[in-house]
């Protein structure tokens, strides 16, 4: 879960809103020979950016989006680069679809960039049941990045993170939030506990969207049609698009989970353990947030998530973040796993 400000007024470029009639102008502007017929306005007028869906004369639709503050228009830059980076080759492997850069035209000290719209349903996360196919397709759709090549990644100059420097980086926000003395002593614990379990963070690095929430994914009777927000593309731990997840301890979260497992064959047997870890660390870092925007209703929401959290975790074993241990195996089962090898070697 990706915690953003409520209500926050945020700064704009321009000074004010633009409507969808002025940006429809601004993008017959960004690409050349766009013959649009109509528009309309996109998202919500209170977000991070201006939008606007655009429809064309040949029915394509696409949407242009106008930062509002400094750190949209930083979202937005990084977007480009890895929307770029995902070339055909590589969208060839995804079962989805992902937006494509379009063009962008200057306004106001910023730039209006227009977009491929990609068709689809945004996914509530009330609406991921269990057993049923939209969590199944879930699961897929996150196991289908995580199998991307490295290489796409790195070879666009993205950030190629290891195990260490992610373990740095939790430890860091946990520190961080030690020293507000807002957190209860019980979480500081467990996730003490938790950095120092190295089996914990015994994994590989994937490619990562870096920035998935349920709201991330586009759908269609029941099948993901796309997701939305590349600004995160890394390599980093594949835990982290599942901390989302990881925050729910129910029957929709172990069919996406399943679904994940069965696709991508992983053995990462912790990653399960530290999408939690991951999920309380957001609660953490919407705890800093609020710290350093000065904001008593941002800090007061985040002490009460964390107090909730404590409740939540405290008497149940299925939400320990402690590494699982391999199973011991019936006589049966070691003979059936040395069978096994002997016919696939």
């Amino acid at each position: 879960m990706a915690f953003c400000p409520r209500g926050e007024q945020r700064p704009t470029l321009s000074g004010m809103a633009r409507s969808h009639l002025t940006l429809a102008a601004l993008a017959t502007s960004a690409v050349a020979d766009l013959d649009l017929v109509g528009s309309s306005p996109f998202g919500s007028s209170h977000g991070d950016f201006d939008s606007a869906l655009l429809t064309a004369r040949d029915g394509r639709h696409w949407v242009i989006r106008v930062p509002r503050s400094q750190s949209a228009e930083a979202e937005q830059s990084a977007d480009i680069v890895a929307l770029r980076a995902l070339s055909a080759g590589v969208r060839a492997r995804l079962p989805f679809a992902v937006s494509s850069y379009a063009g962008q035209a200057p306004v106001s000290g910023t730039r209006a960039v227009v977009y491929e719209f990609v068709y689809g349903s945004k996914v509530g996360l009330g609406q991921i049941r269990a057993g049923e196919a939209l969590a199944v397709s879930i699961g897929r759709a996150i196991a289908a990045i995580h199998l991307l090549p490295t290489s796409v990644v790195a070879d666009a100059g993205l950030p190629v993170l290891t195990s260490t420097d992610i373990l740095r980086t939790s430890v860091t926000i946990m520190d961080r939030a030690s020293a507000t003395n807002l957190v209860p002593a019980a979480l500081l614990g467990r996730w003490e506990r938790a950095s120092e379990d190295s089996a914990l963070w015994q994994f590989a690095p994937t490619v990562i969207n870096g920035e998935l929430a349920a709201d991330s994914f586009l759908s269609s009777n029941d099948e993901v049609t796309g997701v939305l927000g590349w600004h995160g593309l890394s390599v980093g731990d594949p835990a982290r698009d599942l901390h989302w997840l990881g925050s729910r301890s129910d029957d929709a979260a172990e069919t996406a989970f399943a679904a994940y497992d069965e696709l991508r064959g992983s053995s990462d047997r912790q990653i399960k353990q530290r999408a939690m870890l991951y999920g309380e660390l957001e609660i953490a870092k919407w705890l800093l947030h609020g710290s350093q925007e000065h904001s008593t209703e941002i800090v007061d929401d985040a002490v009460r998530m964390l107090h909730g959290l404590v409740d939540s975790v405290q008497n149940d074993l299925d939400l320990a973040l402690g590494h699982n241990t391999m199973p011991v195996l019936n006589v049966a089962q070691v003979e059936d796993m040395l069978d096994h090898n002997q016919r696939t070697h």
